[in-house]
Protein backbone atom coordinates (compact mmCIF):
# COMPACT_ATOMS: atom_id res chain seq x y z
CA UNK A 1 0.00 0.00 0.00
CA UNK A 2 3.10 2.30 0.74
CA UNK A 3 2.98 2.59 -3.45
CA UNK A 4 -0.05 4.47 -3.49
CA UNK A 5 1.95 7.46 -1.76
CA UNK A 6 5.00 6.83 -4.05
CA UNK A 7 2.51 7.65 -7.02
CA UNK A 8 0.42 10.03 -6.12
CA UNK A 9 3.49 12.32 -4.76
CA UNK A 10 4.93 11.37 -8.48
CA UNK A 11 1.96 11.85 -10.38
CA UNK A 12 2.00 15.60 -8.56
CA UNK A 13 4.99 16.17 -9.48
CA UNK A 14 4.91 15.22 -13.09
CA UNK A 15 1.62 17.35 -13.27
CA UNK A 16 2.92 20.09 -12.38
CA UNK A 17 5.48 19.91 -15.26
CA UNK A 18 2.48 19.03 -18.10
CA UNK A 19 1.73 21.55 -20.71
CA UNK A 20 -0.41 24.27 -19.69
CA UNK A 21 -2.11 24.40 -23.28
CA UNK A 22 -3.15 20.75 -22.92
CA UNK A 23 -5.72 20.05 -19.96
CA UNK A 24 -7.18 17.07 -21.64
CA UNK A 25 -3.39 15.77 -20.56
CA UNK A 26 -3.18 16.59 -17.36
CA UNK A 27 -7.18 15.28 -16.49
CA UNK A 28 -6.32 11.93 -18.14
CA UNK A 29 -2.90 12.24 -16.11
CA UNK A 30 -4.92 12.74 -12.60
CA UNK A 31 -7.42 10.23 -13.39
CA UNK A 32 -4.42 7.64 -14.38
CA UNK A 33 -2.75 8.53 -11.02
CA UNK A 34 -6.10 8.39 -9.02
CA UNK A 35 -7.07 4.95 -10.21
CA UNK A 36 -3.83 3.50 -9.67
CA UNK A 37 -4.07 4.60 -6.00
CA UNK A 38 -7.59 3.43 -5.77
CA UNK A 39 -6.13 0.12 -7.14
CA UNK A 40 -3.42 -0.22 -4.80
CA UNK A 41 -5.80 0.77 -1.68
CA UNK A 42 -8.40 -2.58 -2.85
CA UNK A 43 -5.67 -4.85 -3.36
CA UNK A 44 -4.19 -4.11 -0.21
CA UNK A 45 -7.57 -4.04 1.19
CA UNK A 46 -8.01 -7.66 -0.17
CA UNK A 47 -4.67 -8.58 0.76
CA UNK A 48 -5.58 -7.66 4.24
CA UNK A 49 -8.37 -9.37 5.01
CA UNK A 50 -8.04 -11.41 7.69
CA UNK A 51 -4.41 -10.12 8.92
CA UNK A 52 -3.34 -7.86 11.69
CA UNK A 53 -0.74 -5.30 11.71
CA UNK A 54 1.25 -4.93 8.38
CA UNK A 55 4.76 -3.35 8.06
CA UNK A 56 5.79 -1.67 4.07
CA UNK A 57 8.59 0.05 5.26
CA UNK A 58 11.04 0.73 8.02
CA UNK A 59 13.55 2.28 7.46
CA UNK A 60 15.89 4.94 10.20
CA UNK A 61 15.07 8.47 8.87
CA UNK A 62 16.48 10.39 11.63
CA UNK A 63 18.92 7.99 13.71
CA UNK A 64 19.90 10.89 16.39
CA UNK A 65 16.24 10.69 17.33
CA UNK A 66 15.14 7.63 16.25
CA UNK A 67 12.92 8.64 14.34
CA UNK A 68 12.07 6.11 11.62
CA UNK A 69 10.37 6.40 7.92
CA UNK A 70 7.52 3.60 9.16
CA UNK A 71 4.92 2.97 6.61
CA UNK A 72 2.34 0.25 8.33
CA UNK A 73 -1.48 -0.76 8.38
CA UNK A 74 -3.87 -2.59 10.10
CA UNK A 75 -7.65 -2.93 9.59
CA UNK A 76 -8.57 0.59 10.36
CA UNK A 77 -5.97 2.20 8.08
CA UNK A 78 -6.94 -0.54 5.56
CA UNK A 79 -10.44 1.00 5.27
CA UNK A 80 -9.63 4.75 5.11
CA UNK A 81 -6.82 4.54 2.41
CA UNK A 82 -9.66 2.70 0.55
CA UNK A 83 -11.92 5.48 1.07
CA UNK A 84 -9.40 7.85 -0.07
CA UNK A 85 -8.76 6.11 -3.20
CA UNK A 86 -12.17 6.34 -3.92
CA UNK A 87 -12.85 10.22 -2.98
CA UNK A 88 -9.21 10.61 -4.97
CA UNK A 89 -10.93 9.29 -8.23
CA UNK A 90 -14.49 10.67 -7.96
CA UNK A 91 -12.83 14.09 -7.02
CA UNK A 92 -10.65 14.16 -10.96
CA UNK A 93 -13.89 13.35 -12.31
CA UNK A 94 -15.67 15.91 -11.01
CA UNK A 95 -12.72 18.37 -11.97
CA UNK A 96 -12.98 17.52 -15.39
CA UNK A 97 -14.55 21.44 -16.35
CA UNK A 98 -11.15 22.89 -14.69
CA UNK A 99 -10.28 24.81 -17.60
CA UNK A 100 -7.73 27.56 -15.58
CA UNK A 101 -3.70 26.13 -15.01
CA UNK A 102 -4.97 22.54 -15.04
CA UNK A 103 -1.99 20.61 -14.65
CA UNK A 104 -1.65 22.39 -11.32
CA UNK A 105 -4.72 22.17 -10.03
CA UNK A 106 -4.45 18.49 -10.43
CA UNK A 107 -0.64 18.68 -9.38
CA UNK A 108 -1.99 19.93 -5.69
CA UNK A 109 -4.76 17.89 -5.61
CA UNK A 110 -2.30 14.72 -6.18
CA UNK A 111 0.02 15.99 -3.68
CA UNK A 112 -3.22 16.55 -1.08
CA UNK A 113 -4.04 12.59 -2.00
CA UNK A 114 -0.46 11.70 -1.52
CA UNK A 115 -0.31 13.66 2.13
CA UNK A 116 -3.20 12.02 3.14
CA UNK A 117 -2.25 8.13 2.33
CA UNK A 118 0.75 9.17 4.59
CA UNK A 119 -1.07 9.94 7.19
CA UNK A 120 -3.15 6.80 7.20
CA UNK A 121 -0.02 5.00 6.83
CA UNK A 122 2.67 6.30 8.77
CA UNK A 123 3.52 3.86 11.72
CA UNK A 124 5.77 6.86 13.14
CA UNK A 125 4.48 9.78 15.38
CA UNK A 126 7.01 11.87 13.53
CA UNK A 127 6.36 10.91 10.40
CA UNK A 128 2.28 11.01 10.87
CA UNK A 129 2.79 14.96 11.76
CA UNK A 130 5.02 14.92 8.37
CA UNK A 131 2.49 13.99 6.12
CA UNK A 132 -0.51 16.03 8.02
CA UNK A 133 1.48 18.99 7.54
CA UNK A 134 2.06 18.33 3.85
CA UNK A 135 -1.64 18.32 3.23
CA UNK A 136 -2.14 21.78 4.40
CA UNK A 137 -0.43 23.44 1.90
CA UNK A 138 -2.34 21.68 -1.21
CA UNK A 139 -5.25 22.82 0.48
CA UNK A 140 -4.95 26.25 0.81
CA UNK A 141 -3.92 26.63 -2.28
CA UNK A 142 -6.38 24.76 -4.46
CA UNK A 143 -9.26 27.19 -2.40
CA UNK A 144 -7.85 30.47 -3.09
CA UNK A 145 -6.98 30.16 -6.58
CA UNK A 146 -9.18 27.76 -7.78
CA UNK A 147 -12.28 28.56 -5.28
CA UNK A 148 -15.56 30.74 -4.97
CA UNK A 149 -17.06 32.67 -2.00
CA UNK A 150 -14.54 34.44 -0.09
CA UNK A 151 -11.99 32.05 -1.43
CA UNK A 152 -9.13 34.06 0.32
CA UNK A 153 -10.89 34.08 3.44
CA UNK A 154 -11.76 30.27 3.48
CA UNK A 155 -8.82 29.10 2.54
CA UNK A 156 -6.53 31.64 5.36
CA UNK A 157 -9.44 30.64 7.79
CA UNK A 158 -8.25 26.76 6.85
CA UNK A 159 -5.46 27.29 7.00
CA UNK A 160 -4.74 29.30 10.17
CA UNK A 161 -7.24 26.58 12.09
CA UNK A 162 -4.83 23.70 10.90
CA UNK A 163 -1.87 25.56 11.99
CA UNK A 164 -3.19 25.84 15.39
CA UNK A 165 -4.39 22.39 15.54
CA UNK A 166 -0.51 21.35 14.46
CA UNK A 167 0.93 23.32 16.76
CA UNK A 168 -0.94 21.90 19.90
CA UNK A 169 -0.16 17.96 18.49
CA UNK A 170 3.23 19.07 17.65
CA UNK A 171 3.69 20.31 21.49
CA UNK A 172 2.22 16.80 22.80
CA UNK A 173 4.43 15.14 20.49
CA UNK A 174 7.56 16.47 21.77
CA UNK A 175 6.13 16.19 25.39
CA UNK A 176 5.71 12.62 24.96
CA UNK A 177 8.78 11.50 23.24
CA UNK A 178 10.92 13.47 25.84
CA UNK A 179 8.99 12.55 29.15
CA UNK A 180 8.75 8.48 27.30
CA UNK A 181 12.90 8.68 27.37
CA UNK A 182 12.25 5.87 24.82
CA UNK A 183 14.46 7.46 21.93
CA UNK A 184 12.22 6.81 19.47
CA UNK A 185 8.97 8.03 18.01
CA UNK A 186 7.35 5.01 16.53
CA UNK A 187 3.57 4.78 17.43
CA UNK A 188 3.92 1.12 19.11
CA UNK A 189 7.24 2.54 21.07
CA UNK A 190 5.70 5.12 22.64
CA UNK A 191 2.07 3.62 23.13
CA UNK A 192 4.26 0.64 25.67
CA UNK A 193 6.19 3.14 27.30
CA UNK A 194 4.70 3.83 30.70
CA UNK A 195 3.49 7.37 29.90
CA UNK A 196 2.80 9.12 33.64
CA UNK A 197 -0.97 9.34 34.19
CA UNK A 198 -0.66 12.74 35.42
CA UNK A 199 1.24 13.29 31.87
CA UNK A 200 -1.60 11.89 29.97
CA UNK A 201 -4.39 13.89 31.61
CA UNK A 202 -3.07 17.03 30.34
CA UNK A 203 -1.05 16.00 27.06
CA UNK A 204 -4.21 14.03 25.84
CA UNK A 205 -6.62 17.11 26.07
CA UNK A 206 -3.79 18.99 23.83
CA UNK A 207 -3.54 16.41 21.60
CA UNK A 208 -6.68 15.83 21.26
CA UNK A 209 -8.52 19.04 20.31
CA UNK A 210 -5.18 19.42 18.08
CA UNK A 211 -6.42 16.60 16.18
CA UNK A 212 -10.16 17.29 16.51
CA UNK A 213 -10.20 21.26 14.91
CA UNK A 214 -9.34 19.48 11.98
CA UNK A 215 -12.47 16.85 12.52
CA UNK A 216 -15.09 19.95 13.02
CA UNK A 217 -15.31 19.54 16.48
CA UNK A 218 -17.91 22.32 18.49
CA UNK A 219 -16.89 24.98 19.33
CA UNK A 220 -13.74 24.66 16.50
CA UNK A 221 -15.52 23.95 13.19
CA UNK A 222 -16.00 27.64 11.71
CA UNK A 223 -13.96 26.60 9.48
CA UNK A 224 -15.60 24.03 8.06
CA UNK A 225 -18.47 25.28 6.55
CA UNK A 226 -16.69 28.44 5.23
CA UNK A 227 -13.95 26.61 3.27
CA UNK A 228 -16.53 23.70 2.31
CA UNK A 229 -18.57 26.31 0.63
CA UNK A 230 -15.26 28.57 -0.86
CA UNK A 231 -13.43 25.29 -2.00
CA UNK A 232 -13.75 24.15 -5.98
CA UNK A 233 -16.23 21.01 -5.89
CA UNK A 234 -13.29 18.43 -5.92
CA UNK A 235 -11.58 20.19 -2.79
CA UNK A 236 -15.04 20.57 -0.67
CA UNK A 237 -15.41 16.57 -1.97
CA UNK A 238 -11.96 16.22 -0.28
CA UNK A 239 -12.26 18.49 3.10
CA UNK A 240 -15.22 16.46 3.61
CA UNK A 241 -14.34 12.86 2.30
CA UNK A 242 -11.04 12.11 3.81
CA UNK A 243 -9.32 15.75 5.16
CA UNK A 244 -11.93 15.99 8.22
CA UNK A 245 -11.09 12.33 8.51
CA UNK A 246 -7.17 12.91 8.81
CA UNK A 247 -8.53 14.98 12.36
CA UNK A 248 -10.71 12.10 13.39
CA UNK A 249 -7.90 9.48 12.58
CA UNK A 250 -5.50 11.22 14.71
CA UNK A 251 -8.21 11.61 17.68
CA UNK A 252 -8.28 8.21 17.34
CA UNK A 253 -4.79 7.08 16.56
CA UNK A 254 -2.59 9.26 18.86
CA UNK A 255 -5.16 10.61 21.37
CA UNK A 256 -6.42 7.89 22.46
CA UNK A 257 -4.00 5.14 21.89
CA UNK A 258 -0.98 7.19 22.94
CA UNK A 259 -2.94 8.59 26.41
CA UNK A 260 -5.95 6.51 27.60
CA UNK A 261 -5.50 7.03 30.79
CA UNK A 262 -6.49 10.83 29.60
CA UNK A 263 -9.23 9.71 29.20
CA UNK A 264 -9.90 8.41 33.02
CA UNK A 265 -12.19 10.44 36.01
CA UNK A 266 -10.35 13.21 37.70
CA UNK A 267 -11.69 12.66 41.29
CA UNK A 268 -14.38 14.72 40.76
CA UNK A 269 -17.41 15.91 39.26
CA UNK A 270 -18.85 18.78 38.00
CA UNK A 271 -22.77 19.31 37.06
CA UNK A 272 -22.24 15.50 35.85
CA UNK A 273 -18.68 15.71 34.01
CA UNK A 274 -16.00 14.31 35.48
CA UNK A 275 -14.14 13.41 32.72
CA UNK A 276 -12.27 14.34 29.34
CA UNK A 277 -14.52 11.91 28.23
CA UNK A 278 -17.61 13.17 29.10
CA UNK A 279 -15.92 17.09 28.02
CA UNK A 280 -15.79 15.78 24.66
CA UNK A 281 -18.54 13.03 24.03
CA UNK A 282 -20.66 16.20 24.94
CA UNK A 283 -18.91 18.28 22.93
CA UNK A 284 -19.52 15.89 20.40
CA UNK A 285 -23.33 15.59 20.69
CA UNK A 286 -23.44 19.58 20.85
CA UNK A 287 -21.98 19.62 17.48
CA UNK A 288 -24.09 16.83 16.20
CA UNK A 289 -27.58 18.59 17.21
CA UNK A 290 -25.84 22.27 16.63
CA UNK A 291 -24.72 21.21 12.87
CA UNK A 292 -28.17 19.89 12.30
CA UNK A 293 -30.20 22.91 13.31
CA UNK A 294 -27.78 25.44 11.58
CA UNK A 295 -28.06 24.04 8.27
CA UNK A 296 -32.18 23.41 8.65
CA UNK A 297 -32.04 26.97 8.96
CA UNK A 298 -29.66 27.92 5.82
CA UNK A 299 -30.80 29.57 2.80
CA UNK A 300 -27.29 28.97 0.65
CA UNK A 301 -27.46 25.10 -0.67
CA UNK A 302 -23.99 24.36 -0.27
CA UNK A 303 -23.49 25.73 3.38
CA UNK A 304 -26.52 23.02 4.25
CA UNK A 305 -24.10 20.54 3.20
CA UNK A 306 -21.54 22.28 5.03
CA UNK A 307 -22.85 22.32 8.13
CA UNK A 308 -24.49 18.64 7.90
CA UNK A 309 -20.55 17.38 7.96
CA UNK A 310 -20.34 19.31 11.10
CA UNK A 311 -23.04 17.58 12.73
CA UNK A 312 -22.08 13.57 10.82
CA UNK A 313 -18.39 14.35 11.99
CA UNK A 314 -19.99 14.54 15.51
CA UNK A 315 -20.83 11.31 15.31
CA UNK A 316 -17.23 10.19 14.80
CA UNK A 317 -16.16 12.12 17.68
CA UNK A 318 -19.23 10.83 19.86
CA UNK A 319 -18.00 7.00 18.89
CA UNK A 320 -14.49 7.50 20.14
CA UNK A 321 -15.83 9.02 23.05
CA UNK A 322 -17.82 5.79 23.55
CA UNK A 323 -14.39 3.40 24.74
CA UNK A 324 -16.32 0.49 23.54
CA UNK A 325 -15.90 -2.18 20.65
CA UNK A 326 -19.10 -1.48 18.93
CA UNK A 327 -18.99 2.19 19.25
CA UNK A 328 -15.57 2.67 18.06
CA UNK A 329 -16.19 0.10 15.17
CA UNK A 330 -19.17 2.71 14.65
CA UNK A 331 -16.58 6.06 14.51
CA UNK A 332 -14.16 4.38 12.11
CA UNK A 333 -17.70 3.40 9.99
CA UNK A 334 -18.87 6.37 9.99
CA UNK A 335 -15.59 8.06 9.11
CA UNK A 336 -15.98 5.85 5.73
CA UNK A 337 -19.63 6.28 5.29
CA UNK A 338 -19.71 10.17 6.22
CA UNK A 339 -16.46 10.34 3.11
CA UNK A 340 -18.60 8.75 0.51
CA UNK A 341 -21.77 10.38 1.56
CA UNK A 342 -20.91 14.12 1.79
CA UNK A 343 -18.64 13.86 -1.54
CA UNK A 344 -21.60 12.71 -3.20
CA UNK A 345 -23.76 15.70 -1.57
CA UNK A 346 -20.79 18.40 -2.16
CA UNK A 347 -20.28 16.78 -6.02
CA UNK A 348 -24.55 17.60 -6.87
CA UNK A 349 -24.88 20.89 -5.05
CA UNK A 350 -20.79 22.66 -6.35
CA UNK A 351 -20.61 20.50 -9.55
CA UNK A 352 -23.84 19.38 -11.14
CA UNK A 353 -25.98 22.24 -10.20
CA UNK A 354 -24.05 25.15 -9.45
CA UNK A 355 -22.35 25.20 -12.30
CA UNK A 356 -25.24 25.45 -14.61
CA UNK A 357 -27.29 27.25 -12.49
CA UNK A 358 -24.67 29.76 -11.36
CA UNK A 359 -26.31 30.17 -7.86
CA UNK A 360 -26.90 28.30 -4.84
CA UNK A 361 -29.90 30.14 -3.03
CA UNK A 362 -32.90 28.08 -2.87
CA UNK A 363 -35.11 31.21 -3.60
CA UNK A 364 -33.14 31.21 -7.21
CA UNK A 365 -33.17 27.29 -8.01
CA UNK A 366 -36.96 27.06 -6.57
CA UNK A 367 -38.26 28.74 -9.81
CA UNK A 368 -35.64 27.02 -12.52
CA UNK A 369 -37.98 23.69 -11.32
CA UNK A 370 -34.76 21.64 -11.76
CA UNK A 371 -35.96 18.45 -11.33
CA UNK A 372 -37.73 19.12 -14.92
CA UNK A 373 -34.68 20.57 -16.20
CA UNK A 374 -31.77 18.56 -14.68
CA UNK A 375 -33.64 15.01 -13.68
CA UNK A 376 -30.48 13.22 -12.99
CA UNK A 377 -29.26 15.57 -10.64
CA UNK A 378 -32.43 16.01 -8.46
CA UNK A 379 -32.48 11.86 -8.12
CA UNK A 380 -29.09 11.93 -7.46
CA UNK A 381 -29.45 14.11 -4.69
CA UNK A 382 -32.82 11.83 -3.46
CA UNK A 383 -30.38 9.18 -3.30
CA UNK A 384 -27.91 10.81 -1.77
CA UNK A 385 -29.43 12.79 0.77
CA UNK A 386 -31.95 9.63 1.98
CA UNK A 387 -28.16 8.08 2.82
CA UNK A 388 -27.30 11.29 4.30
CA UNK A 389 -30.42 10.54 6.81
CA UNK A 390 -29.49 7.19 7.68
CA UNK A 391 -32.13 5.23 5.92
CA UNK A 392 -31.15 1.53 6.23
CA UNK A 393 -29.24 -0.21 2.97
CA UNK A 394 -26.93 2.49 3.16
CA UNK A 395 -23.99 2.59 5.06
CA UNK A 396 -24.83 6.21 7.18
CA UNK A 397 -27.51 3.75 9.13
CA UNK A 398 -25.23 1.17 10.03
CA UNK A 399 -22.28 3.60 10.91
CA UNK A 400 -24.63 5.55 13.38
CA UNK A 401 -26.37 2.70 14.87
CA UNK A 402 -23.45 1.42 15.75
CA UNK A 403 -21.99 4.89 17.39
CA UNK A 404 -25.75 4.96 18.81
CA UNK A 405 -25.65 1.48 20.95
CA UNK A 406 -22.25 2.05 22.07
CA UNK A 407 -23.24 6.17 22.94
CA UNK A 408 -26.21 3.89 24.96
CA UNK A 409 -23.90 1.78 26.75
CA UNK A 410 -21.69 4.60 27.95
CA UNK A 411 -24.36 7.41 28.76
CA UNK A 412 -27.32 7.27 27.75
CA UNK A 413 -28.23 10.66 27.70
CA UNK A 414 -25.52 10.99 24.82
CA UNK A 415 -27.41 8.58 22.44
CA UNK A 416 -31.10 10.55 23.58
CA UNK A 417 -29.94 14.04 23.09
CA UNK A 418 -27.40 13.00 19.52
CA UNK A 419 -31.02 11.52 18.31
CA UNK A 420 -32.32 14.53 17.95
CA UNK A 421 -29.55 15.71 15.57
CA UNK A 422 -30.77 12.98 13.55
CA UNK A 423 -34.56 13.94 13.56
CA UNK A 424 -33.41 17.31 12.48
CA UNK A 425 -31.15 16.11 9.78
CA UNK A 426 -34.17 14.18 8.05
CA UNK A 427 -35.59 18.23 8.20
CA UNK A 428 -32.98 19.63 6.68
CA UNK A 429 -32.47 17.15 4.04
CA UNK A 430 -36.07 17.12 2.85
CA UNK A 431 -36.48 20.97 2.94
CA UNK A 432 -32.98 21.36 0.61
CA UNK A 433 -34.82 18.60 -1.40
CA UNK A 434 -38.05 20.42 -1.50
CA UNK A 435 -36.34 24.15 -2.06
CA UNK A 436 -33.75 23.10 -4.32
CA UNK A 437 -35.34 20.18 -6.87
CA UNK A 438 -39.56 20.13 -6.38
CA UNK A 439 -40.55 23.32 -5.33
CA UNK A 440 -44.32 24.28 -6.34
CA UNK A 441 -42.83 27.99 -6.56
CA UNK A 442 -44.14 29.15 -9.81
CA UNK A 443 -41.19 31.49 -11.98
CA UNK A 444 -42.40 34.98 -12.90
CA UNK A 445 -42.53 35.96 -16.92
CA UNK A 446 -39.08 37.10 -17.66
CA UNK A 447 -37.80 33.89 -16.04
CA UNK A 448 -40.11 32.03 -17.42
CA UNK A 449 -39.24 33.53 -20.90
CA UNK A 450 -35.48 32.55 -19.71
CA UNK A 451 -36.10 29.43 -18.92
CA UNK A 452 -37.62 28.37 -22.37
CA UNK A 453 -34.61 29.98 -24.50
CA UNK A 454 -31.87 28.86 -21.99
CA UNK A 455 -30.86 24.90 -21.32
CA UNK A 456 -28.67 23.55 -18.96
CA UNK A 457 -25.56 21.46 -20.46
CA UNK A 458 -26.02 17.86 -20.35
CA UNK A 459 -24.63 15.56 -17.75
CA UNK A 460 -21.39 14.50 -19.05
CA UNK A 461 -20.10 10.71 -18.54
CA UNK A 462 -17.50 12.30 -15.95
CA UNK A 463 -20.57 13.12 -13.50
CA UNK A 464 -22.34 9.73 -14.39
CA UNK A 465 -19.12 8.02 -13.32
CA UNK A 466 -18.38 9.91 -10.06
CA UNK A 467 -22.35 9.68 -8.78
CA UNK A 468 -22.38 5.85 -10.18
CA UNK A 469 -18.85 4.95 -7.74
CA UNK A 470 -19.74 7.74 -4.73
CA UNK A 471 -23.51 5.70 -4.52
CA UNK A 472 -22.25 2.22 -5.29
CA UNK A 473 -19.71 2.74 -2.61
CA UNK A 474 -22.15 3.63 0.02
CA UNK A 475 -25.01 1.03 -1.29
CA UNK A 476 -22.38 -1.98 -1.03
CA UNK A 477 -21.28 -0.96 2.55
CA UNK A 478 -25.09 -0.16 3.58
CA UNK A 479 -26.03 -3.82 2.43
CA UNK A 480 -23.26 -5.51 3.54
CA UNK A 481 -21.19 -4.16 6.17
CA UNK A 482 -19.10 -6.87 6.89
CA UNK A 483 -17.30 -6.28 4.15
CA UNK A 484 -15.40 -3.49 6.17
CA UNK A 485 -16.22 -4.41 9.82
CA UNK A 486 -14.60 -7.94 9.46
CA UNK A 487 -11.28 -5.47 9.16
CA UNK A 488 -12.15 -3.08 11.48
CA UNK A 489 -13.33 -4.69 14.61
CA UNK A 490 -9.85 -6.46 14.69
CA UNK A 491 -7.74 -3.18 14.73
CA UNK A 492 -10.08 -1.40 17.21
CA UNK A 493 -10.23 -4.79 19.73
CA UNK A 494 -6.11 -4.75 19.68
CA UNK A 495 -6.24 -0.52 20.15
CA UNK A 496 -8.48 -1.14 23.04
CA UNK A 497 -6.47 -3.60 24.79
CA UNK A 498 -3.13 -2.13 23.92
CA UNK A 499 -2.96 1.11 22.45
CA UNK A 500 -1.69 2.06 19.22
CA UNK A 501 -0.76 -0.65 16.80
Amino acid sequence: MAWAIYISFAGALISALLPKAKPEVARWWALAVAVAGLAIGIAGFAAGMGQGRQVFVDVLWVPSMGIHFLLAADGISRVLVLLTGIAAVAGVLFSWNIELRTNQFFAFYLALIGGVYGVFLSGDLFLLFVFYEIAIVPKYFLISIWGSTRREYGAMKLALYSFVGSAMVLIGLLAAYTTAGSHSTALVDLAHAGLPVSFQMWCFPLVFVGFAILAGMWPFHTWAPTGHVAAPTAASMLLAGVVMKLGAYGCLRVGIGLFPHGLDPWGFSLIGIGSWRDVFAWLAVIGIVYGALVALAQTDFKFVIGYSSVSHMGFVLLGLMTLNQIGLDGAVLQMFSHGVIAGLLFAIVGRIVYDRTHTRQFAELGPMHLSRRLPFAAWAFVFAGVASMGLPGFSGFVAELQVLVGAWQANPWWAAVSGIGIIVGVAYIWRALQKAFFTDALPSPHELGSEQAHKFASITWPEIAGVALLGISTLVVGLYPRILLDSIEPAVKALLAGGAQ
